[in-house]
Order: structure tokens, then sequence, then C-alpha cells
């Protein structure tokens, strides 16, 4: 019989959540599966759990949560042989619209798991004095800014908060000066964001980085270059469809490592805050099993 660890997100704490946590495990053990449930009491401790769990030769992580969730297990996982299998209650979710998940159906995402499908999936890679691995997409520019202004608002919650911070953001942004080291190649210019790009969404479903594949080998670096805050208001609504990518100030290249410096930026990945720039980031193939749909 295979092992499993089920890791519930630390902030679940309300009755309906607890119901489907019991009826996922429930679900899982009949699929087969020798479960553990966990639950650290943070962020920290569920990181530590996930790291215990690779320690000791799980054959699946099951994660209920968002992005967030997936965040903390893909750190402990890389390059492991435990597999993740990822049970969607998240606010954004973009991981598991990448593998074709059921999003508000948790026991359909069990079922997934119980079927024993997986494939290999990219990672990025943040290089420096602790390997940080993201899963989505990178954010240097406006879009990091969003999510300090949205981390420092206590109300109101879910989307509405990011939306209220890109307004508030919109009102004061200037282009930043970027410096950038695409596969070696040295390049400065300005721009409203870059974007490295593991996968083709973040933030909820917005494909910045439309066309970027899992397992490539690649990273997708998206440039938008300087343009007025009423087109950036009009080009917004495209981000959700992919069709920005033939707008003018947009640019894509796809490389195997990349260096981005910008003053007073803080990078975020998987809706999490890694640091100030400048980071290093590469591609990480086939560094993650998870399990899926269909292969």
């Amino acid at each position: 019989m295979r092992r499993c660890a089920l890791l519930v997100n630390p902030t679940a704490g309300k009755a309906k959540h607890v119901n489907e946590v019991v009826a996922v495990h429930t679900r899982l053990e009949a699929g087969e599966l020798e479960v553990t449930r966990m639950q650290g009491a943070d962020g920290a401790e569920a990181a530590d759990l996930a790291r215990r769990v690779a320690a000791e030769g799980y054959d699946v992580l099951a994660v209920m949560g968002g992005d967030g969730m997936v965040h903390i297990a893909a750190q402990a996982l890389a390059g492991t042989s435990t597999a993740l299998g990822l049970i969607p209650t998240g606010t954004g979710n973009d991981v598991a619209r990448y593998l074709g998940l059921p999003r508000r159906k948790p026991l359909d995402a069990a079922e997934v798991i119980c079927r024993q499908v997986t494939r290999p999936m990219d990672l990025g890679r943040v290089t420096g004095e602790a390997d940080t691995h993201f899963a989505t997409v990178l954010a240097t520019g406006f879009d990091s800014l969003v999510n300090e202004r949205a981390n420092r608002m206590t109300r109101p919650r879910g989307q509405m908060r990011y939306n209220l911070a890109t307004l508030a953001e919109l009102k004061v942004f200037r282009p930043l000066s970027y410096t950038l080291e695409l596969d070696g190649e040295r390049r400065h210019l300005e721009a409203m964001l870059v974007a490295v790009g593991n996968g083709p969404s973040y933030g909820g479903g917005l494909r910045m980085c439309e066309g970027a594949l899992l397992d490539d080998g690649l990273l997708d670096v998206v440039i938008i270059k300087p343009i007025s805050k009423p087109e950036l208001l009009k080009v917004y609504p495209r981000l959700f469809r992919g069709t920005h990518v033939t707008h003018p100030a947009y640019e894509r290249h796809r490389v195997r490592r990349v260096s981005v410096a910008a003053p007073g930026i803080v990078a975020y990945a998987d809706g999490e805050r890694l640091g100030p720039l400048p980071l290093n980031v590469e591609c990480a193939p086939a560094a993650l099993t998870v399990c899926v749909p269909n292969r």
C-alpha cells in the first residue's frame, strides 16, 4: 500500500473546511492509500512537515490549499521521488489550472491522486545562499508592488483587496529601470514589469506568460515596456485571455537562466514574498513529480 501524507493549509479552521478534509481523507483511503493527516500551526511548521514527508520517503504528499501550499511543498519535494498531489482549495489555484485539476471539487481532485498517474514538471529556482523553488511566475515590477501594497492592507478580503491595490498603485507608479541578463546577454531597459514564468499564469488566471510550458526546460521572460496608465487599464482584461501577446509593449524571451535587477523592488512568486532584487533565476528541469488526470 502506498503511503500518502495529507497536509492541510495551516489557516484552515472553518467547519466547512474541516468537513472537506475528513471527506478527502476518507476518499484517499478508499483509493488504497495509507494516509497520515498533518496540519502545521503556521507556514514554517507546514514546511517542516513537508520536509519530513520527503525525508521519510512517502509516495505522495497531498496538499489541500492554493499556490502557497504548492510553494511550501515544492521546497521539500524538488529533486525527490515523492509525488505532489494537489487538492485545490485556495483563491488563485494557478497550478491546478496548469494541471487540469478540478478546482471546486475536492473529492474529484482526491480521485486524481488515487489513480496514480504522474508526470514530471519543471520548477523555477532562485539561486543564492539558499535555493528557493517556484511553480508559477516570478513577479518583479508593477505586479510585485501591487502584492506589497495588498499585504499592507487589512481589508477587504480576497480578490477585491488586490483590485483596490492595483488601482492605488497605478496612481503613483512610474516605469522601472531594469538590468537583465538573459542566458548571459546583458540588457538595460525601462519597463512596467518583468515576469519570469515557469508556467503561464499567476494571480488567479492572469496569463502574463502565455505559452510557457511546464516541461520544456526553459523559463519564459516577459517584458511589458512602458505604456500609459490608461493603456495599461485597457490591456489588463486581455491578460485573462492571453491576448496581450499581440500588444506592441509585449516582449518575450525563452531562456535557461536570467538575472533581474531593479532598485527598490521585492520579488514575489506563487503569491509568496521572496525578497529584494537582484535575483538570479534558472530552470530546474523535471524537478517535481505531480499527480495529474491524464499523462
